[in-house]
């Protein structure tokens, strides 16, 4: 294991679902995210609820409009973060480019503050 220039485990990814409980969607994208973390455990799989943690989620300001946004993080740097369709395929290969590249361009500092709010508060998603 290595440890990347912008500090954390280069090994340590992390993929959250940022979703609400209400949504139907969120509901059953479940299943398709709990596979993820059966088939893939080196990932470190989080769930979290918008509305259950909008106080820690406030000072990032985020626009989350649309479900499921998703976030990928290796160590500290900050992936891929946006709105997927709610397949399992599609999933599979935004990560699968996300492992390869940066996939968003968010100001370090507000990126970084996302990737250590979500690690912090994002529930384990055990398949």
């Amino acid at each position: 294991m290595t440890t990347s220039a912008q500090g954390g485990n280069e090994d340590d990814w992390l993929v959250a679902c940022l979703c609400a409980q209400w949504c139907g969607t969120c509901r059953d994208y479940r299943a398709v995210f709990e596979a993820l973390a059966r088939e893939q455990p080196a990932l470190r799989c989080v769930w979290v609820d918008i509305e259950d943690d909008s106080d820690a989620l406030a000072p990032l300001d985020l626009d989350i409009e649309n479900f499921p946004t998703v976030l990928v993080a290796r160590g500290a740097e900050l992936r891929f973060f946006g709105t997927l369709l709610p397949h399992a395929a599609t999933l599979a290969r935004t990560l699968e480019a996300a492992r390869g590249a940066a996939l968003v361009a968010l100001p370090p500092a507000q990126a970084d503050a996302l990737v250590t709010t979500v690690r912090a508060i994002g529930q384990a998603v055990n398949g």
